[in-house]
């Protein structure tokens, strides 16, 4: 699947969104529910100061004293004392918001922090078992937004917004008890200018969710060039390509700029609308307000506690309106996020899947034919035998399949026909874990990760001991470069291992998959790339890894070729040689002979 072509279908199927989330969420339902208990008194609050006008502006300001009866018991407050009980129950009712806001912010803050990164890891995990066509058909960039820009919008939005809405909420039912207090008939053409005011919002779901989705696509192209720019630096600056990167990124840049402001185009008049319409009810309650008082039906005291209050509730209901537009964005990154956990890898254990433990016989590949695109065979019909402790080098002109032969046995991609047999069972006959942990494998370029020799080497096998770990070092003819570095094995190698020359990064490699102690060994040009000194010593390394188990090699070097026990030759995916060294150099025009005097005789004359 190409992540760039999201649609996120489900985005307004809020119902079924939830539904979708809730596993996230119900692990911090009582926190969730304790932030929403404490939205309620927060929001009601926002009602007191509007309230606490009326009893001011009639008994404070209109000089009168405040009676009444509570509990059978007959209560006067006078002007003095309302004067002063009156601030100080705002200051109170102030502080108490304080702390219930500071509460709903943390509450607000560890769930989503934590929803997030249940996310996060659900991905990540998912996101590593992968198969490796998914990688090489998305970018790098659209991967880190898809698997991390996405669920952090998501569910640190998704948790917030709604308390945001639940305050807004709580927030206008209290001002607008004020208001029904004051008067209701004022209430009324209030609440309704209002609801009206709402209804631009459901005009611009299907805006938001396509510039949602165009923005996902040209940040991921963002990150793809940020990321090409920090590993093509040396082709970059050899190349003088600083102007095309530039012109790259500034399109992308504009592009995203054009994308939001057409969204704001569409949607930013919404404000503006719902300002319009308020301002009506406004000058409509002014009119209605100033006849009620000279009527005597509303004292001076409740139009302004009225008028505060509708004045106040234009904050919320602002936010609301905000709060409304943001959750339309959060439930389309939602809504990709869940497209994400409903990718399933195309290579996985098939059910009663076995363990294997070994081979016995041979590998066999028996009439494969596997391709990356449709119609379009890399390997045809491949019918190949290599036995227990054989080793087979495989050669052929550039792009005639050697290494995707290689890349088939630990299943990183899987054939469209035939079979690939271990000891005559098909290798998706048994798990992926076991089958990958029999195989060891040196690459051309092999990728170290961040940290030290020791963790590198390591990952070939966690439990090795350190006898074990040693032997692996000097099998690989490690020892010297590791007793030259200033902290041993416990050197920081940097980002991909840049600290360490070509030689000793494939020596770094070839110590890993000898730890890794597996009968089946992959050296893919593992020395290609190597000056010949550096080359020479990896050789010897590569030699001690090849003692006594099955090999594949894809060929470079002459004397590894010569050496092996078979050659294979292929040519535009198919087997068109096999043989040793000599009986294939007796082959009359054959390919190999052609190849050997075209790309090696020389070597031959320089190794030899």
């Amino acid at each position: 699947m190409k992540l760039s072509a999201t649609t996120a279908q489900n985005s307004f199927k809020y119902g079924w969104l939830l539904s979708r989330v809730w596993p996230y969420i119900k692990p911090y339902w009582f926190r969730i529910t304790l932030g929403f208990l404490v939205a309620v008194p927060l929001g009601l609050l926002d009602g007191v100061t509007a309230f606490a006008l009326k009893p001011y502006m009639d008994y404070v300001i209109g000089d009168s004293v405040c009676q009444f009866t509570l509990l059978n018991h007959h209560i006067e407050i006078s002007r003095l004392q309302m004067a002063i009980l009156l601030p100080i129950g705002v200051i109170v009712f102030a502080a108490v918001q304080g702390v219930l806001r500071y509460l709903n912010g943390y509450l607000s803050t560890w769930t989503s922090q934590r929803i997030t990164n249940d996310m996060k890891f659900h991905l990540f995990d998912k996101l590593i078992h992968m198969h490796p066509q998914f990688f090489d058909e998305n970018s790098s960039g659209i991967i880190i937004s898809r698997y991390m820009n996405d669920p952090s919008q998501a569910s640190n939005g998704i948790v917030d917004q709604i308390k945001t809405i639940t305050t807004s909420l709580f927030s206008a039912l209290g001002l607008i008890f004020v208001m029904l207090y004051s008067s209701w008939q004022l209430a009324i053409i209030g609440v309704v200018v209002l609801c009206v005011a709402f209804v631009p919002i459901a005009l611009i779901r299907k805006r938001i969710k396509s510039a949602s989705n165009k923005n996902m696509v040209i940040g991921g192209n963002i990150t793809t060039n940020i990321n090409e720019t920090y590993s093509g630096n040396k082709v970059i600056a050899a190349y003088g390509l600083q102007e095309r990167q530039n012109k790259d990124f500034q399109k992308q840049t504009w592009d995203s700029f054009n994308v939001n402001m057409s969204l704001y185009k569409r949607a930013g008049w919404m404000s503006p609308i719902m300002y319009i319409i308020a301002s009506f009810g406004i000058a409509t309650v002014l009119g209605l307000g100033t006849y009620l008082i000279t009527s005597g039906f509303m004292t001076a005291g409740s139009f302004a506690s009225f008028v505060t209050s509708l004045l106040l509730l234009y904050k919320p209901v602002k936010t609301l309106g905000n709060t409304l537009t943001n959750i339309q964005t959060i439930f389309v990154a939602l809504g990709r996020v869940l497209e994400l956990f409903d990718l399933e890898t195309e290579i996985k254990d098939k059910q009663g899947a076995k363990n294997l433990t070994g081979i016995n016989d041979s590998i066999k590949f028996d009439n494969v034919s596997f391709e990356y695109i449709p119609e379009h065979p890399v390997i045809k019909n491949l019918t190949l035998t290599v036995f227990k402790n054989e080793t087979l080098a495989i050669v052929g002109n550039s792009g005639g399949g050697k290494s995707t032969i290689v890349n088939l046995l630990p299943r990183f991609y899987d054939i469209q026909s035939g079979s690939i047999k271990i000891d005559n069972v098909d290798i998706r006959e048994y798990t992926i874990d076991s089958l990958r942990k029999n195989i060891s494998m040196v690459f051309q370029d092999n990728f170290l990760f961040s940290g030290t020799i020791r963790e590198n080497i390591m990952m070939g096998n966690p439990s090795a001991s350190e006898e074990e770990l040693n032997i692996a070092i000097e099998s690989a003819h490690l020892q010297d470069v590791i007793s030259e570095l200033p902290e041993g094995l416990d050197t920081i190698i940097g980002e991909r291992g840049t600290t360490l020359s070509g030689g000793q990064r494939q020596r770094v490699a070839i110590a890993r998959a000898m730890l890794r102690n597996a009968p089946i060994v992959i050296l893919d040009e593992a020395t290609s790339a190597l000056d010949n000194e550096s080359e020479a010593i990896v050789q010897k390394a590569m030699d001690n890894l090849m003692k006594n188990r099955t090999v594949f090699i894809i060929a470079h070097r002459l004397s590894t070729i010569k050496n092996a026990d078979r050659i294979a030759v292929i040519n535009e995916g198919r087997l068109v040689e096999l043989g040793t060294h000599d009986e294939l150099m007796n082959i009359p025009n054959g390919e190999y002979k052609a190849l050997y005097e075209m790309q090696f005789k020389h070597q031959e004359g320089v190794v030899v």
